[in-house]
């Protein structure tokens, strides 16, 4: 019998999809792998027909003394660039490559930062003769959209070609990258592109296996000197790996999976690279404790070898700890790959073990000191309502788990870890005044991390969970959800939460509104992003300011834990949630949305959903694999579903359970219409309504230490 990940594999990266992709017009991914230029951002001092080397010029460019182009390739890409001189004049000529994702950091003496200081140092090529050029492997630049080219001596250099090859998703074919398994659309085009554009950052950040770490260089402490970099360490025993961002880090990091791995499903089904990734993160489990690492290690380190992890062995997170066993949930959940999950099914419960040691007398984990390393937040530490939060949510799915290996022998005792942990948090941190949990016992600050999650958790109950959504929607400013508990931080990666805990809350007219104006208006459509990939944080002033950093031209510009809203439209608003190989729940929120069209396969199946209102009645169908059974939920429904075989199955108070895979159509009752937790009552509306609208941002930047990123430093220090 074939392997579910050998049926993945087929039906993914190596042949051209058999039929046509719907909406494949939204895709940003390149068609072919050598990439030219399509336009020129900007020429400085004398330069000769700059438009030359773009993909609709032709004739040489020719860059005489001291001179540059800065070209645009549209959208972020990433890769290897090479050039190719057609002429020399003079003497000791070089042509210089510099990079940088925003145009915001394009300059004349480095690319945009990859360490936590100053700029990356440009690299230079002795030119004396004509010939083809290209940069070498270890300085394949993971993200840019924009390629300077500059040229320091009294002659000049005549270039009939500059090119980049697109490295990202090296397993697939040159010509498949677009070969998408999953698809999105509806009736509100900017939640289209941010789809796309979400998917198309997961794919960004699939890099060759061995071109990981770029954080070589983390002692740099001048400014004024740009610095050195360089990404050659092996990550996985395969050929790819997802990791966290496309320029940096180029790590595998648990944290940033329980946004981008599903969202790797959602849309390209990669399970051959998701698969590796996982794998690594379990390698290295502490074999006394259990603990698993803050990031995954790297099989080869490159050389010299990474500052990075001499410091990072150092670190203990209590949350990442737990993202790391989530990583394995949803591996599991989307690929059905039960002998992967048995065969990692000890460590899975030996590390959860090792994080139930922490729970004190109050029912409640406690967070020690040398277990604070979090996403780069503040404050971590005590009874923390995040990291409480993310440790019920994942005794639920241990519990899921332990049904499909065959092993509940600690189901009764991890439900009642998880029965006290809901207990003892509503009792200790729930602020009555505020409609929100407290960060823990010692604080007033409340997180926009610890209340998202106490919702996913299931830690606040529902009339908590509206609460909260209200009171968490209540905060936005201009540029998006704040997280407090970061300083002046808003973090994509939190806020893809946040929409999830709007959903589930009942109030999908948040969770649109917020990725219509966060994500779409400000972070694909401002003119500093890439206006094709999300970046990792930003300033709530709107400044391209992450204050976690203190250099902010190291803000990744594509980075996968930004990808929620892929999670978010594809599960929630359209309504096609995976519970594991077997069973599914099928829940559409479209909220204010009058059209949602969704689908995705896996090595499980097909799913899809269309749902459609207007004129007092609503439309909705489903397809689900077959063999597969599953739960409907169309609050506020009365009618029937219909398979295409004409089988009939009621809705009982607009739920339907026991539902075989399959196709179904709703067939509603006079006047019925979608409601309730489904509702399409919000009362935002294309952009009015009750949501902030992104304003120019004009302001400078600030400047902030570093927190994790010196803490490793300094560890680095010490062990060195």
């Amino acid at each position: 019998m074939l392997s579910l990940l050998a049926g993945a594999l087929a039906a993914t990266s190596f042949l051209p999809a058999a039929a046509a992709i719907p909406y494949s017009e939204y895709i940003l991914a390149p068609s072919q792998r050598v990439l030219t230029p399509v336009s020129v951002h900007r020429a400085n001092g004398s330069v000769t027909n700059p438009s030359g080397l773009t993909i609709h010029g032709s004739g040489h460019t020719v860059l005489n003394s001291v001179s540059a182009i800065t070209y645009d390739y549209g959208v972020n890409i990433g890769g290897l660039v090479s050039f190719t001189v057609g002429g020399v004049n003079g003497s000791n000529n070089f042509i210089g490559i510099g990079f940088s994702e925003s145009s915001f950091w394009i300059a004349p003496d480095g690319s945009d930062a990859t360490q936590n200081v100053g700029l990356d140092e440009i690299l230079w090529y002795p030119v004396n003769k004509p010939g083809n050029y290209s940069v070498d492997n270890a300085h394949q630049r993971g993200g840019f959209r924009y390629l300077s080219l500059h040229h320091n001596s009294s002659g000049s250099v005549a270039l009939s070609s500059v090119t980049t090859n697109f490295t990202a998703m090296p397993h697939y074919a040159d010509d498949a990258m677009r070969d998408y398994t999953g698809y999105f659309h509806c009736n509100n085009e900017q939640l289209n592109r941010v789809w796309y554009a979400a998917a198309y950052t997961d794919q960004l950040c699939t890099i060759p296996s061995t071109s990981g770490n770029s954080l070589v260089d983390l002692l740099a402490n001048d400014s004024s000197i740009p610095t050195f970099w360089y990404s050659n360490s092996t990550l996985t025993n395969g050929t790819s790996a997802l990791v966290d961002g496309a320029k940096r880090d180029k790590l595998i990091w648990p944290g940033d999976f329980s946004i981008s791995l599903p969202g790797v499903f959602l849309s390209t089904n990669d399970q051959y690279t998701l698969k590796l990734s996982v794998a690594q993160l379990f390698a290295e489990q502490n074999a006394s404790t259990g603990q698993l690492r803050y990031a995954a290690d790297t099989l080869h380190p490159g050389q010299p070898a990474g500052q990075f992890f001499t410091g990072l062995n150092q670190v203990y997170s209590y949350t990442y700890h737990m993202y790391n066993l989530l990583a394995l949930n949803n591996y599991y959940i989307y690929s059905g790959d039960i002998d992967f999950l048995r065969q990692n099914w000890y460590r899975f419960n030996f590390g959860l073990n090792y994080s139930l040691t922490s729970v004190d007398s109050t029912g409640l984990a406690y967070v020690a000191t040398n277990a604070t390393a979090d996403w780069l937040r503040v404050g971590m530490g005590a009874h923390n309502i995040e990291a409480n939060s993310i440790l019920a949510y994942t005794l639920t799915r241990a519990m899921t788990l332990a049904h499909a290996v065959g092993d509940t022998s600690q189901n009764a005792r991890w439900q009642s870890y998880y029965d006290n942990i809901v207990s003892a948090a509503n009792e200790l941190l729930w602020d009555e005044s505020a409609g929100l949990f407290t960060d823990n016992q010692t604080t007033t600050l409340h997180p926009q991390d610890g209340n998202s999650w106490a919702v996913i958790s299931g830690v606040a109950n529902s009339t908590r969970a509206a609460t909260i959504s209200s009171a968490l929607h209540a905060r936005w400013g201009p540029y998006g959800a704040p997280a407090p508990e970061a300083g002046t931080t808003i973090s994509p990666f939190i806020s893809g939460f946040e929409l999830q805990a709007h959903y589930i809350a009942g109030q999908p007219q948040y969770a649109n509104a917020l990725m219509e104006y966060m994500w779409g208006d400000f972070m694909l459509d401002d003119p500093r992003m890439t206006n094709s990939t999300f970046n990792e944080g930003y300033d709530v002033s709107g400044a391209l300011h992450y204050p976690a950093y203190a250099d902010d031209a190291r803000i990744s510009h594509a980075h996968g834990w930004s990808t929620g809203p892929l999670l978010a439209l594809t599960n929630y608003a359209a309504g096609l949630h995976v519970i594991n190989s077997s069973t599914w729940l099928v829940q559409p929120q479209p909220g204010n949305l009058t059209n949602v069209e969704a689908g995705f396969t896996t090595a499980i199946g097909t799913f899809g959903a269309t749902y459609s209102s207007g004129n007092g009645s609503t439309a909705y169908s489903f397809q689900a694999p077959p063999g597969t059974t599953g739960t409907v939920i169309l609050s506020g429904i009365s009618g029937s579903l219909r398979s295409s075989n004409g089988t009939m199955v009621p809705l009982v108070s607009g739920v339907a359970e026991h539902v075989a895979g399959g196709n179904w159509t709703l067939v509603a009752s006079s006047g019925s219409t979608l409601g309730g937790n489904g509702g399409a009552n919000g009362s935002y509306a294309g952009g009015s309504g009750s949501s902030p609208k992104p304003v120019p941002y004009t302001g400078g930047t600030a400047k902030k230490s570093a927190s994790i990123l010196a803490l490793i430093a300094v560890a680095c220090v010490l062990v060195l």
